[in-house]
């Protein structure tokens, strides 16, 4: 395969991991009140789109001209970036578990009840196989293969035209395992996957492991607390790729050296977002912090959005961009933090940002709302 064609108590401690992330309802604290501010620049909402309810992050995809959403109910759209128009919809039939996967011309998506790997093209489902073991991360399709990482650590290898098992990985490892989407995604001629704190290469023809580094050293007093899988999406440069280890670190790792650059400290459990010199990651309390992508100092932390339930970050024009628990995004300076702009949702929390080629700001929020923006001209 070239680089030319890529593009229990287990169970019950995740659950526990999971609640950590999302942090204790009767304990935190109330969301920091937002002071006023003059806004910098005008932006205008372009079109919205009304969805059934997301009850956890299905991260859009964006491909070509279309946003591709899907709703925890298992209704899949392809959206008109441009207008909001829907184009097509399907319905799987089941609720989802796992955000939607793409790669040339096909779509995937993971059932939650029924736990089938489904593939979808232009709107149709072209095949659909059972899977073992829950799946929260989005499958990856590349090379004519459809790669599935389940919540134990498993990968499995599908042949994308037909379905058939072509392989299968599982690393003897911790019996813990992190409720939440991974890092599955290709590099040149190999398969980049997080088991646990630990990035492997992995051969896709065959699964064997080429490589194999640490992002994080497990820390902790028990087994909840030394939990410390490699959180994705990761962000990629060339053939260095950045991310972030649960409540342990951020760091990035080259790929073509397998060498790790840099980690450092960070407690929180949310993807980052980076551009070409900064990494930018939220906290468990909600700090957002910038580090530089060189050599991971910090450049600046601000406290202003903490205990805001802050959706992952990112990068928009010359910001970065956060929603919160009560819809908001949060547009702020890429190069100290300070509030640009605010736009409001639908009020209730933001799921994911996501940035299109045209320099559009789409935000998708828990009842289902899609948002699109785009900044005034001038």
């Amino acid at each position: 395969m070239t680089s030319r064609r890529w593009g229990s108590r287990a169970l019950g401690a995740a659950f526990t991991a999971l609640a950590l992330l999302a942090g204790c309802s009767s304990t935190r604290p109330d969301p920091t009140p937002l002071k006023a501010y003059t806004p910098a620049f005008a932006a205008r909402q372009v079109w919205s789109l009304r969805t059934e309810e997301v009850r956890f992050p299905l991260i859009p995809v964006i491909k070509g001209d279309e946003l591709i959403v899907a709703a925890s109910s298992g209704i899949v759209r392809g959206v008109s970036l441009d207008r909001g128009e829907v184009k097509w919809s399907l319905d799987l039939k089941s609720p989802l578990s796992a955000a939607v996967g793409s790669g040339d011309q096909r779509l995937a998506v993971v059932t939650r009840d029924t736990n089938h790997l489904v593939v979808v093209q232009q709107g149709r489902e072209l095949w659909r196989s059972p899977l073992v073991g829950r799946v929260m991360t989005p499958p990856l399709l590349a090379g004519e293969r459809v790669f599935v990482l389940s919540t134990d650590r498993t990968v499995r290898a599908f042949d994308a035209a037909a379905g058939q098992l072509l392989w299968t990985f599982k690393r003897p490892g911790d019996p813990l395992a992190l409720l939440q989407t991974g890092v599955l995604v290709p590099y040149q001629d190999t398969l980049l996957v997080g088991q646990g704190a630990r990035l492997l290469g992995l051969d896709p023809l065959s699964g064997k492991i080429r490589w194999d580094v640490a992002m994080a050293s497990p820390r902790g007093t028990n087994e909840v607390e030394r939990l410390a899988d490699l959180v994705g999406p990761a962000v990629r440069d060339g053939s260095v790729f950045c991310l972030r280890s649960f409540q342990n670190t951020v760091g990035c790792v080259d790929a073509q050296t397998t060498r790790v650059q840099w980690t450092a400290n960070s407690t929180g459990g949310q993807p980052i977002a980076a551009d070409a010199e900064l990494l930018f990651s939220t906290d468990d309390m909600d700090r957002l912090s910038a580090h530089r992508r060189r050599n991971g100092t910090l450049a600046w932390s601000i406290d202003a959005l903490l205990y805001r339930t802050l959706s992952a970050p990112a990068r928009w024009r010359d910001a970065v961009v956060v929603g919160d628990g009560e819809g908001i995004l949060h547009v702020l300076a890429r190069d100290d933090g300070r509030t640009l702009l605010r736009l409001n949702t639908d009020g209730s929390p933001v799921i994911a940002v996501r940035v299109a080629p045209n320099d559009t700001l789409l935000a998708v929020t828990r009842r289902g709302g899609v948002f699109a923006y785009r900044v005034n001209a001038s």
